[in-house]
């Protein structure tokens, strides 16, 4: 657990130093800071996260590197779907919906086709993975 939270650690430090651009694994990709509370704790998490624009949108998906349990961060939005995230140097507040049937398909095919990883991910569980839209309802900071 500690190893994941230093790694985030760097992440986030690095996209804020960087106005959201990060190397390494994600160089080059599409990346944002999720905040968070959480669903159990109430406690404030942020999670650097791969997203996908969609028409003013900001799809995420809740795949966990194919594990069989969603990720923390779902379980979070499912709870308290009001929340903000950090896109380049931009504050959004967005709220978080979760699509479903042809729309969840038709998105989560797009992202394994851009990042052949997300197929991956897929392949390895079971489970559906989750496609959350993150749309926003006011900018906070620029």
């Amino acid at each position: 657990m500690t190893e994941n939270v230093d790694f985030n650690a760097r992440i986030i430090a690095e996209f804020r130093a960087h106005h959201g651009q990060v190397g390494g694994n994600f160089a080059g990709a599409p990346l944002l800071l999720l905040h968070t509370v959480g669903a159990r704790s109430g406690a404030a998490r942020i999670n650097p996260m791969m997203y996908l624009a969609d028409e003013g949108r900001y799809l995420v998906f809740a795949s966990k590197a194919g594990s069989d349990r969603h990720p923390d961060w779902y379980h979070n939005l499912l709870a308290h779907p009001d929340v903000r995230i950090e896109v380049g140097d931009d504050t959004l507040a967005v709220r978080a919906v979760e699509l479903h049937g042809a729309e969840r398909d038709t998105h989560f095919a797009e992202q394994a086709r851009r990042y052949p990883g997300f197929a991956g991910y897929q392949r390895r569980t079971e489970r559906i993975i989750p496609v959350v839209a993150l749309v926003p309802t006011e900018r906070t900071t620029s």
